[in-house]
This record gives structure tokens, sequence and C-alpha cells, in this order.
């Protein structure tokens, strides 16, 4: 299933959480109110509740669709599919992107032996068509990651790998964008933390729609150019490592999401070095998942 968070012209600022299917949006709302069932509106509690609203959607989707409940997908605006708990970032998490961080960023050449993590806060998510927000006054070096998001769907403390993916609720795209001159004494969470900086979406796409989340590819393009394309069969630490990694000591909660890390291609990687600047616009694409497109623009 493909979830979206949207509004419509007639909702105004009530979001509600949708069902993309070829092209159409369908409203879970609209349909289980239509049906006479319990439905959590928000794509948050729909996580935290579990395979049962999986199950009653599903069954939605089967059944009768209200002319109300049925919108075209280019009629709708969509948002952050939702406001994760957490976001944990994985940092050096692709071979190739070790040797050009250690090149341009002056980070460890060795491979890290163990994932390399860091957090951005909940006010950082912005969503589809959203603007990527360029304050001059603290970065000249404003760069793209495009991510393999996890979304936890179940809580997970102290799990094995062998566990790992019956924690995971689906999969969806960060562009884990950074500053990379705001670095703080080898401290990355100003840097990757300021507002605006994870652009989240365009859909969750739950887990059983992804044959194999370590054989997709994924890419990047800056104003149309592609500066990024890999597989994620290249990560140095699998999806089930890092969940299993993370959570020995952390408490995974469901809507949590792990950004499973970038490849080479970053803008500080480029010679001579890319940053964005007011008027690009960055899409980050990840296969089975679609692509987040976010323009960049001046917030000073």
């Amino acid at each position: 299933m493909r979830l979206l968070t949207f509004t419509t012209a007639a909702d105004g600022a009530a979001a509600r959480i949708g069902a993309e299917t070829d092209g159409t949006v369908l409203d879970l709302g609209a349909l289980a109110e239509h049906a006479g069932v319990p439905l959590p509106y928000d794509l948050l509690s729909f996580i935290q509740a579990g395979p049962a609203a999986l199950h009653t959607a599903r069954r939605l989707l089967d059944g009768d669709r209200p002319a109300h409940a049925v919108h075209r997908l280019e009629d709708v605006r969509l948002s952050a599919p939702h406001r994760p708990g957490k976001i944990i970032g994985v940092g050096l998490n692709y071979v190739e992107h070790v040797e050009e961080s250690s090149r341009s960023l002056d980070t460890d050449k060795d491979l890290p032996p163990r994932p390399v993590l860091f957090s951005k806060p909940a006010t950082a998510v912005t969503g589809p068509g959203a603007p990527i927000l360029h304050n001059a006054d603290l970065t000249t070096q404003l760069d793209w990651e495009c991510e393999l998001a996890v979304v936890i769907g179940r809580t997970a403390f102290r799990v094995s790998e062998e566990e790992a993916y019956g924690h995971i609720f689906g999969f969806s795209i960060v562009n884990d964008i950074s500053a990379r001159d705001q670095r703080r004494s080898g401290q990355w969470f100003f840097s990757k933390g300021q507002d605006s900086y994870a652009p989240f979406g365009p859909a969750v796409v739950t887990a059983d729609e992804i044959p194999d989340p370590m054989a997709l590819d994924l890419s990047l393009r800056v104003n149309g150019v592609t500066k990024q394309k890999s597989n994620t069969r290249h990560m140095l630490f699998p999806i089930a490592r890092l969940i299993a990694d993370i959570s020995s000591g952390v408490t995974l909660e469901p809507g949590d999401v792990i950004a499973t890390g970038s490849p080479s291609g970053v803008g500080a990687g480029m010679v001579p070095p890319e940053f964005l600047t007011p008027g690009d616009t960055v899409e980050a694409t990840v296969e089975l998942i679609g692509t987040l497109t976010n323009p960049v623009v001046d917030a000073r």
C-alpha cells in the first residue's frame, strides 16, 4: 500500500491519510466513515495502531468508493507523511561516500567499524514541494543527500538482525540536507538539524510492497542534472544491522524513521565543490517509492 498525507481545497488545513493507486488518491478516513468502521485519520496514528489498521484499510480499498473519497493525484496537495518521534541518520554508510567524505569533509578515511549515527529533530521535517530554506547568514555550503528511509512499525528494543524486518512498517525517502560549514567540533546536529533539512516523502510504501529494500536504485538531481546514482545493495551496514545496532540501546517506536545513509555524489565531494543556492530544485528518487521534489528558497 502506498500511503500519503494530503489536503484538498475543500479540506482547508485538515490533512488526511490516503492510499494512492494508479494516479488516484483514496481518502481512507472517508472510506471508513462510509463503511461505519473506525480508522485513524493521520498516518502516525495509523502506524501506531498496528496490523489491525492495515487490515481495515485493505478491506476498505476493496469495498465501495463514494465519489467524495476519490481524488485525482494532481488535485491534492501532499504533505510530509507524518512527523516522526525520532529521525536517526546514518553517516558514511556507502563505501564510496566514505572515500569522498574523507577527501572533502575531513572524516576518517577508514571504513567505520560500527554505524555512525546522528539525529535530526522533528522540526527539520518538510514535505514534497515544500521549500528547503537557504539562509546565507548561516551557510554557504548547503548540500544534498538522497537516502532510503525506513519507517518503524513495531517497538524495537534489543532486537536481533533476524528479527529486525518484523519491526518495519514501510519505506520512504529522506533528503538529508546538510550545512557543511555548520559542523561544530565534529558534531552534526546543527549542520543537519535546521528547519527544512529533512524533506520526507512523498509517500510511505508498506513493507510488503518492497520485495528487497537492499536492491533499490536511488538517485538525486539538481536542476535536472544527476548528481547521485547508486543502489542500496552498496550500503556498508544493511538495514537489519542498522535496526539491531540502534535498538541495542535506543528504543525505536512506531513512526520513527531511520535515514539509511547517502551514496557518493554529494556537493562537497564535487571538484570543485557544488552547493545549493536559492532557485535550485532538488529531486531525490528511490525505486518503487517515487520522487521527492523540493525547491530551495532564500530564507534570510
